[in-house]
């Protein structure tokens, strides 16, 4: 791995003010290399996804690409685009997140932007085919040491820095049965750099169930809103990076995939993702 992976989930926060610079030559031939290594691939959720790096060349560019006063002096962006398929949400949360995380062990400030930024700006600016959709804008910078208004707003009103407890997300063998970090053993690191993943306003809707040498992931099911997509599909993505990385971290050897016959009952409003096979 190329960055320690408990060192990059602790460090990496939702960052919103940044030095108004832009990126030096050194970080940008970084970020590059990161688009390339983690677009590319193919991971568990082999569906190709596309990362752009846009540059505000001066002040009414960086306005241009319109946060709506959400992210302040940021002059470099990331832009996702995916066809919309399925597993394409779990894939462009679970290989952004890589790019995420490998900023955050460098330094670098981010911030994923799912509903408050400008797609027709971003979009104009990417010229995104028609067959694809634009889930996800990403600033990326070097973060404002001084905390802003605006970013202690978003994290008092969103819960950042909040997360559920173990016996609200892990089980064993059925739903309402908590697993403990005891029972889980060696996969409780990865369970617990899954919990400390990032979701949209911190609702964490994953959810897993560990029964006959698998993890099995769920998501809880929330209103879609105005997209034409599942965020909660991307969040689960997110986690199951975390997750994923932790594991090769400790040489834990699973396999993800979608199984058609899980015995598990799971209460409305539950949906059943994919699993992680141990061996």
């Amino acid at each position: 791995m190329m960055f320690d992976v408990e060192q990059a989930v602790r460090m990496r926060k939702s960052v919103r003010a940044y030095e108004n610079r832009p990126l030096s030559e050194k970080d940008k031939s970084l970020i590059n290399g990161w688009i390339s290594k983690f677009g590319s691939e193919e991971g568990p959720f082999p569906v190709p996804i596309n990362i752009y790096l846009l540059e505000a060349k001066k002040d009414t560019d960086a306005e241009r690409l319109g946060t709506y006063g959400v992210i302040r002096g940021a002059t470099s962006f990331l832009g996702v685009t995916v066809k919309n398929t399925e597993g394409a949400m779990e894939a462009v949360g679970y290989r952004f997140e890589k790019l995420v995380l490998a900023a955050a062990a460098e330094g670098l400030g981010t911030c994923w932007l799912a509903g408050t930024f400008n797609r027709e700006q971003f979009s104009n600016a990417m010229n995104i085919s028609e067959e694809e959709i634009f889930p996800i804008v990403c600033p990326i910078g070097y973060p404002l040491e001084k905390k802003t208004l605006v970013n202690s707003v978003f994290r008092k009103f969103s819960n950042a820095d909040k997360r559920k407890e173990w016996s609200e997300l892990f089980f064993e063998n059925e739903f309402g049965n908590p697993l403990t970090k005891e029972k889980a053993g060696e996969y409780a690191f990865p369970l617990e750099m899954l919990r400390l993943a990032p979701s949209a306003a911190n609702r964490q809707p994953w959810r897993v169930v560990c029964k006959d040498n698998a993890f099995h992931f769920y998501r809880e099911e929330n209103p879609k809103g105005k997209y034409p997509y599942d965020l909660q599909r991307l969040d689960v993505g997110i986690g199951a990076c975390h997750f994923h990385l932790a594991a090769e971290e400790c040489s834990l050897k699973g396999t993800f995939l979608t199984l058609s016959n899980i015995s598990i009952s799971a209460p409305n409003g539950m949906k059943y993702l994919f699993s992680w096979a141990t061996h």
